[in-house]
């Protein structure tokens, strides 16, 4: 038995008319919340899901700050990354990540999380964070739909 796949004009009308979910991070375990977001971005959990197409939705996740973390990590996590020149390892603290820039701790959460792949980063431009609840006016337009978790 052969997997349909849709080409040409049904293809196209898979890809637009994408829906706004707004997901609320406060008192959240982050990875819970990053799996939740990924699948919606990817579009796992429509009916029309096609593994090469990017059918996902637009996510607003609101109250970054109040996500929280299971066990010792906010003492043990590090996030690192390298300059790529000598002695360019930069290390930071999750503790200290989450104090300034908690949309960041819930970003790389999430494309760690997305297939590396040609559409992970229209996937991520999809992907809207905001530290507070005072931003979610901004995307007032788009009608988002609240969603629980």
């Amino acid at each position: 038995m052969r997997t349909y796949v849709p080409k040409g004009r049904e293809a196209e009308d898979l890809s637009v008319g994408k829906d706004w979910f707004v997901l609320d991070a406060k008192g959240v375990v982050l990875g819970r919340l990053a799996t939740r977001i990924a699948r919606m971005l990817i579009g796992k959990d429509k009916p029309s899901y096609t593994p090469s197409l990017d059918c996902g939705d637009h996510v607003v996740v609101v109250n970054a700050e109040l996500v929280k973390l299971t066990g010792n990590k906010m003492d043990q996590k590090i996030y690192r990354h390298h300059s790529g020149y000598p002695g360019g390892l930069k290390e930071i603290p999750i503790r200290l990540m989450m104090q300034r820039r908690p949309e960041e701790v819930i970003r790389e959460a999430v494309l760690g999380m997305l297939p590396k792949n040609k559409l992970r980063a229209r996937r991520a431009k999809k992907l809207r964070i905001y530290a507070g609840k005072e931003a979610l006016a901004r995307h007032a337009g788009q009608k988002p739909q609240p969603l629980a978790l």
